[in-house]
Protein backbone atom coordinates (compact mmCIF):
# COMPACT_ATOMS: atom_id res chain seq x y z
CA UNK A 1 0.00 0.00 0.00
CA UNK A 2 1.40 3.22 -0.89
CA UNK A 3 1.59 6.95 0.58
CA UNK A 4 -0.93 7.39 -2.37
CA UNK A 5 -3.14 4.79 -1.02
CA UNK A 6 -2.92 5.63 2.58
CA UNK A 7 -3.69 9.29 1.90
CA UNK A 8 -6.58 8.17 -0.37
CA UNK A 9 -8.08 6.27 2.63
CA UNK A 10 -7.49 8.57 5.44
CA UNK A 11 -9.11 11.75 3.14
CA UNK A 12 -11.99 8.45 2.64
CA UNK A 13 -12.01 8.32 6.43
CA UNK A 14 -12.19 11.94 7.78
CA UNK A 15 -15.17 12.48 5.02
CA UNK A 16 -17.19 9.66 6.17
CA UNK A 17 -16.74 11.06 10.14
CA UNK A 18 -17.94 14.49 8.99
CA UNK A 19 -20.83 12.94 7.64
CA UNK A 20 -21.45 11.28 10.01
CA UNK A 21 -20.64 14.44 12.24
CA UNK A 22 -23.27 16.45 10.19
CA UNK A 23 -26.34 13.79 10.12
CA UNK A 24 -25.76 13.39 14.14
CA UNK A 25 -26.24 17.04 14.09
CA UNK A 26 -29.29 17.73 12.02
CA UNK A 27 -30.73 14.58 14.22
CA UNK A 28 -30.47 16.85 17.12
CA UNK A 29 -31.90 19.65 15.84
CA UNK A 30 -34.90 17.67 14.39
CA UNK A 31 -35.39 15.91 17.88
CA UNK A 32 -35.07 19.43 19.38
CA UNK A 33 -38.24 20.63 17.14
CA UNK A 34 -40.12 17.39 18.46
CA UNK A 35 -39.38 18.64 21.49
CA UNK A 36 -40.53 22.25 21.41
CA UNK A 37 -43.58 20.88 20.12
CA UNK A 38 -43.98 18.58 22.84
CA UNK A 39 -43.72 21.28 25.02
CA UNK A 40 -46.57 23.79 23.51
CA UNK A 41 -48.40 20.26 23.47
CA UNK A 42 -48.71 19.93 26.84
CA UNK A 43 -49.61 23.66 27.09
CA UNK A 44 -52.47 23.69 25.04
CA UNK A 45 -53.43 20.00 26.38
CA UNK A 46 -54.00 21.85 29.30
CA UNK A 47 -55.82 25.11 28.17
CA UNK A 48 -58.11 22.63 26.49
CA UNK A 49 -58.79 21.55 29.65
CA UNK A 50 -59.53 24.55 31.57
CA UNK A 51 -61.49 26.27 28.94
CA UNK A 52 -64.49 24.31 29.53
CA UNK A 53 -64.74 25.02 33.09
CA UNK A 54 -64.57 28.49 32.40
CA UNK A 55 -67.21 28.21 30.03
CA UNK A 56 -69.29 26.56 32.16
CA UNK A 57 -69.26 29.19 35.07
CA UNK A 58 -69.71 31.68 32.85
CA UNK A 59 -72.54 30.03 31.69
CA UNK A 60 -74.14 30.07 35.19
CA UNK A 61 -74.27 34.10 35.19
CA UNK A 62 -73.84 35.06 31.35
CA UNK A 63 -77.72 34.31 30.22
CA UNK A 64 -77.91 35.97 26.90
CA UNK A 65 -74.05 35.48 26.04
CA UNK A 66 -74.85 32.25 24.53
CA UNK A 67 -72.95 33.12 21.18
CA UNK A 68 -69.91 33.92 22.76
CA UNK A 69 -69.64 30.68 24.78
CA UNK A 70 -70.58 28.58 21.87
CA UNK A 71 -67.74 30.35 19.64
CA UNK A 72 -65.35 29.63 22.42
CA UNK A 73 -66.00 26.07 22.37
CA UNK A 74 -66.03 25.80 19.01
CA UNK A 75 -62.73 27.04 18.63
CA UNK A 76 -61.68 25.10 21.38
CA UNK A 77 -62.62 21.96 19.27
CA UNK A 78 -60.83 23.33 16.30
CA UNK A 79 -57.47 24.11 18.19
CA UNK A 80 -57.95 20.17 19.93
CA UNK A 81 -58.06 19.22 16.01
CA UNK A 82 -55.33 20.77 14.38
CA UNK A 83 -52.75 19.54 17.65
CA UNK A 84 -54.19 16.35 17.38
CA UNK A 85 -52.94 16.46 13.47
CA UNK A 86 -49.62 17.94 14.15
CA UNK A 87 -51.31 20.55 11.52
CA UNK A 88 -49.41 23.93 12.21
CA UNK A 89 -51.39 26.34 10.21
CA UNK A 90 -54.00 24.74 10.75
CA UNK A 91 -53.36 25.46 14.63
CA UNK A 92 -52.53 29.02 13.84
CA UNK A 93 -55.91 29.83 12.38
CA UNK A 94 -57.57 27.89 15.20
CA UNK A 95 -55.11 29.86 17.82
CA UNK A 96 -56.32 33.17 16.78
CA UNK A 97 -60.02 32.26 16.56
CA UNK A 98 -59.82 31.03 20.20
CA UNK A 99 -57.73 33.89 21.41
CA UNK A 100 -60.42 36.01 20.17
CA UNK A 101 -62.92 33.96 21.21
CA UNK A 102 -61.48 34.49 25.11
CA UNK A 103 -60.81 37.74 24.25
CA UNK A 104 -64.43 38.59 23.66
CA UNK A 105 -65.80 36.20 27.02
CA UNK A 106 -63.46 38.25 29.38
CA UNK A 107 -64.41 41.25 27.84
CA UNK A 108 -68.33 40.66 28.22
CA UNK A 109 -67.43 38.90 31.97
CA UNK A 110 -66.76 42.80 32.52
CA UNK A 111 -70.85 43.28 32.39
CA UNK A 112 -71.25 40.23 34.72
CA UNK A 113 -70.00 41.85 38.53
CA UNK A 114 -71.35 38.32 40.21
CA UNK A 115 -69.41 36.54 37.60
CA UNK A 116 -65.93 38.84 38.57
CA UNK A 117 -66.03 38.21 42.05
CA UNK A 118 -66.68 34.75 41.20
CA UNK A 119 -63.45 32.63 43.17
CA UNK A 120 -63.59 30.35 40.67
CA UNK A 121 -63.91 32.57 37.37
CA UNK A 122 -61.08 33.93 38.63
CA UNK A 123 -58.67 31.04 39.24
CA UNK A 124 -59.97 30.03 35.82
CA UNK A 125 -59.33 33.44 34.34
CA UNK A 126 -55.75 33.45 35.55
CA UNK A 127 -54.74 29.87 35.11
CA UNK A 128 -55.78 30.25 31.44
CA UNK A 129 -53.40 34.04 31.36
CA UNK A 130 -50.94 31.86 32.76
CA UNK A 131 -51.20 28.90 30.15
CA UNK A 132 -51.28 31.96 27.53
CA UNK A 133 -48.13 33.39 28.33
CA UNK A 134 -46.42 30.28 29.08
CA UNK A 135 -47.41 28.88 25.44
CA UNK A 136 -46.34 32.61 23.59
CA UNK A 137 -42.80 31.59 25.49
CA UNK A 138 -42.36 28.17 24.29
CA UNK A 139 -44.23 29.17 21.04
CA UNK A 140 -40.82 31.28 20.75
CA UNK A 141 -38.55 28.47 21.74
CA UNK A 142 -40.16 26.10 19.06
CA UNK A 143 -39.85 28.48 16.56
CA UNK A 144 -36.22 29.15 17.20
CA UNK A 145 -35.62 25.28 16.89
CA UNK A 146 -37.74 25.35 13.30
CA UNK A 147 -35.41 28.11 12.37
CA UNK A 148 -32.38 26.47 13.33
CA UNK A 149 -33.90 23.21 11.76
CA UNK A 150 -34.39 24.76 8.11
CA UNK A 151 -31.18 26.70 8.26
CA UNK A 152 -29.63 23.60 8.81
CA UNK A 153 -30.85 21.59 6.24
CA UNK A 154 -30.24 24.14 3.50
CA UNK A 155 -26.80 24.96 4.60
CA UNK A 156 -24.21 23.57 2.01
CA UNK A 157 -23.14 20.75 3.03
CA UNK A 158 -25.51 19.48 5.47
CA UNK A 159 -28.02 19.93 2.71
CA UNK A 160 -26.65 16.85 1.07
CA UNK A 161 -26.61 15.06 4.42
CA UNK A 162 -30.34 16.57 4.60
CA UNK A 163 -31.64 15.36 1.18
CA UNK A 164 -29.94 11.98 1.24
CA UNK A 165 -31.58 11.14 4.90
CA UNK A 166 -34.76 12.95 3.81
CA UNK A 167 -35.12 15.85 6.67
CA UNK A 168 -37.60 17.99 5.71
CA UNK A 169 -38.18 21.63 6.92
CA UNK A 170 -40.73 22.29 9.16
CA UNK A 171 -43.40 25.40 9.61
CA UNK A 172 -43.10 27.79 12.27
CA UNK A 173 -45.93 28.44 14.59
CA UNK A 174 -47.63 31.72 13.87
CA UNK A 175 -50.88 33.06 15.21
CA UNK A 176 -53.34 35.64 13.60
CA UNK A 177 -53.11 39.00 13.76
CA UNK A 178 -55.14 39.13 16.93
CA UNK A 179 -52.01 38.80 19.01
CA UNK A 180 -50.08 41.46 16.94
CA UNK A 181 -52.16 43.80 16.20
CA UNK A 182 -52.58 47.34 17.71
CA UNK A 183 -54.97 47.77 20.40
CA UNK A 184 -57.67 50.13 19.77
CA UNK A 185 -57.78 52.66 23.16
CA UNK A 186 -60.25 54.67 22.44
CA UNK A 187 -63.04 52.00 21.39
CA UNK A 188 -61.63 50.33 24.73
CA UNK A 189 -62.60 52.77 26.75
CA UNK A 190 -66.12 53.93 24.65
CA UNK A 191 -67.55 50.93 25.61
Amino acid sequence: MGITSIIILAIVILLVFYLINIYNHLVRIKHSVSKAWSNIDVLLKQRHDEIPKLVETCRQYMKFEQETLEKVMLARGRVSSARQNLDVPGLSLAEGALRKGLGQLFALAEDYPDLKANENFQHLQGRISMLENTIADRREFYNESVNINNVGIEQFPDVIVARLFAFEERELLEFDGVEIADVNLSQLFNQ
